[in-house]
């Protein structure tokens, strides 16, 4: 695990009678994504406020690198403050500016940057985020999801250590939370900055974080990897879980993992007693983020959608396809040893590369490419899920790969 960089030790916060933080303790570390998630009107976005000096706490401390925020003095913490930026819901966008302001704002807001310094910095932002040639449009010129990478470009433009995500999906259908989710994943595994993201899109959010952190009346009662909360058993966060899984949107043609877990437990209750097979796998759609960065994020979505309705065209009405991670699928089959399992994996390659044309029907920018591959096992009495994907994994070969 990386360094702690920010730490909240016994941070306490009321606004009038509302004891919003009550003794909140959270670390934050180096270089990795931490999503705080709980329920609406918890305080997820006033510990964001916290960690970037917009507010103070009542009691209890916000250090940076070990050091109190407090005991920095003013051009100390004017330069801190530099080492963060903010993505606010929705885009908050200047429709009155063109791209290429809105990008540039935060480095004229200094007021210390050249001109000719400005214009290098968001020229160099632009190419980074593959927005060239969009620099004299203005916002309500572009899609939804250029305006998310515009939006990224502009907190990005100052080179910024840590980038705070207050709920950065708000208002958008399933397939652009996806796109929204890729995009911080591919552009913080790129620049790499430390991320915090306040959000409700469970379980997308898992499949992008190292750290998850639950915040329940004022408190932060558990912080871990995302595969940590989940196996946790306090009722009170499954619940929440649940909860936020089953009132979200899925993407389409998949079903949520938890549905998979469940079919999973009814695949392994048959085989412990009457010994009916089934097979394990996982199909990922490989370098498919590089197609995001370069087409549209609705068109390279509808790849994964595409393909998802494609394998549920292609599997038996007794076998189960569910969302594994962001280009991830678990595939359960019924009735199926390893040997069978192998003749499925043929059989979808050849109906994949059929459906390549149809599925590419807008073609994307040149050079691209992505691979399908898939891996399978055949499931063994009391085997654990999470260990027989691990092992489908390291066996995944490629069915199909696309060029142009």
């Amino acid at each position: 695990m990386n360094e702690i960089l920010i730490q909240l030790r016994d941070v306490s916060k009321r606004f009038g009678a509302n004891q919003v933080l009550d003794g909140v303790n959270l670390d934050i570390h180096r270089g990795e994504v931490t999503t705080i998630i709980g329920k609406s009107g918890v305080g997820k976005s006033v510990l964001l406020k916290h960690m970037i000096g917009l507010l103070e706490p009542d009691t209890g401390q916000v250090l940076f690198e070990g050091r109190p925020l407090t005991a920095m003095k003013r051009q100390e913490r004017k330069a801190l403050k530099s080492k963060f930026s903010y993505v606010f819901q929705g885009t908050a966008l200047f429709d009155s500016m063109t791209v290429g302001e809105n990008i540039a704002l935060p480095l004229r807001e200094r007021g210390s940057t050249p001109e000719a310094a400005i214009a290098d910095r968001v020229r160099q932002k632009l190419e980074q985020l593959d927005l060239q040639g969009l620099d004299d449009k203005y916002p309500s010129q572009l899609s939804g999801g250029m305006q998310k990478r515009v939006a990224l470009a502009r907190a990005l433009v100052t080179d910024p250590e840590i980038v705070l995500f207050d709920e950065p999906t708000t208002g958008l259908d399933p397939i652009r939370k996806n796109a929204v989710h890729s995009m911080i994943s591919d552009y913080q595994k790129k620049f790499g900055f430390t991320g915090v993201i306040v959000s409700h899109d469970i379980p997308d959010v898992f499949y992008i974080s190292q750290q998850v952190a639950f915040i329940n009346q004022g408190r932060i009662i558990f912080q871990g990897s995302p595969k940590n909360i989940q196996e946790i058993s306090d009722p009170e966060i499954q619940q929440f879980i649940r909860t936020q899984e089953s009132a979200c949107e899925h993407m389409p043609g998949l079903a949520p993992y938890s549905l998979g877990e469940k079919r999973y437990m009814e695949e392994m209750a048959r085989l412990n007693r009457h010994l009916v097979d089934f097979s394990v796998g996982v199909l990922i759609i490989e370098n498919l983020d590089e197609l995001g960065t370069k087409a549209e994020f609705r068109s390279f979505h509808t790849v994964f959608t595409q393909y998802a309705a494609y394998v549920q065209e292609t599997i038996n009405i007794t076998d189960y396809v569910a969302r594994y991670g962001l280009y991830e699928s678990l595939l359960l089959l019924s009735h199926t040893n390893l040997e069978q399992a192998g003749m499925f994996s043929a059989r979808l390659g050849r109906e994949l590369r059929e459906r390549t044309d149809q599925i590419m029907d807008q073609r994307p920018e040149p050079d691209i490419s992505f691979a399908i591959s898939l891996g399978v096992v055949e499931a063994y009495p009391g085997a654990e899920l999470t260990d027989l994907l691990a092992e489908a994994e390291s066996r995944r070969e490629v069915l199909y790969e696309y060029r142009v």
